[in-house]
Order: C-alpha cells, then structure tokens, then sequence
C-alpha cells in the first residue's frame, strides 16, 4: 500500500489531554506514513477542525475538560461524515458513546492494530460508493440516453 501522505491524504487528527500519549500516538503514526495534527483538549480540537479538514478522528475517552461524549457529539453534528476511533483503557465502554463514534480501540492492542483500523476507516471514506448491477444498468441507460 502506498504511504498515505504519498496518495494526498488530509491529516489525522488526534485528542489526548497527555502530552506523553500524544506524542506516541503522533510518531506510531507518521512512522506508517500518516501526516498527524494534535490537540490537546476537546475545545482546540474543536477550533482546529473548523480550520484545518482532517481524514480521522482518534479520540482519547478519558479526558480532562470537554468528555470524549462531548467531543464526539459535536464533531458528528458539525461533520457528520468525518470518521471518529475512540481510544480507551476500559474494555466495557457506555453505548451513547459507542453510538458516536466509527470504531472502538483498547489502547492495550498493539498498534499496527490501530494502523489497519484506520487506514480502513480512511479508504471507506475517501472511495466513491461501488455501484450494484442496477446501479450500473440504470448509469449506462442515462448515459446512452444523454
């Protein structure tokens, strides 16, 4: 697979409250290839998003200040097809909050884990949608008609 900053892929974005994680997650993840933006709190997450368009969320559940619920609310209503992976050290996580968010990752698992998941998350939601044999008949009707 090419490396994603090589195939024109925006920023990963990711919200921790330490600074030490932060800067683990940030090195994992441009050792793959990932161009990454931190933030260190809900409300300059919040901000930067508003400037800087980003591939994926990856947000830390425990937090100081704004919750991750909180976090992850806002950013589906202002940008509701912008990927959120929501990083724990609990196993059991509350449903409202799983509800929000795209995919679940246990800090524990190693993080080529992390990697594939979102590198998934990313390529699901830069593709253009496949089309079914409808689709296609209906497409080439269109386009013979046109």
């Amino acid at each position: 697979m090419d490396s994603p900053t090589a195939t024109g892929f925006l920023p990963v974005l990711c919200i921790d409250d330490r600074p030490q994680a932060l800067e683990l997650r940030k090195a994992t993840l441009e050792s793959h290839g990932y161009c990454v933006k931190l933030a260190s709190g809900g409300y300059t997450a919040m901000k930067m998003l508003e400037q800087t368009p980003v591939a994926a969320v990856l947000l830390e559940y425990k937090m100081e200040g704004m919750d991750a619920e909180a976090v992850a609310s806002h950013i589906k209503q202002r940008f509701p097809n912008l990927p959120i992976i929501l990083l724990s050290a609990y196993s059991e996580m509350p449903e409202r909050i799983l509800w929000l968010v795209d995919e679940y990752v246990m800090k524990s698992e190693i993080p080529e884990r992390l990697v594939r998941i979102l590198a998934r998350i990313i390529e699901r939601t830069t593709q253009p949608p496949r089309l079914g044999p409808r689709s296609r008949e209906r497409r080439q009707r269109n386009g013979a008609a046109a």
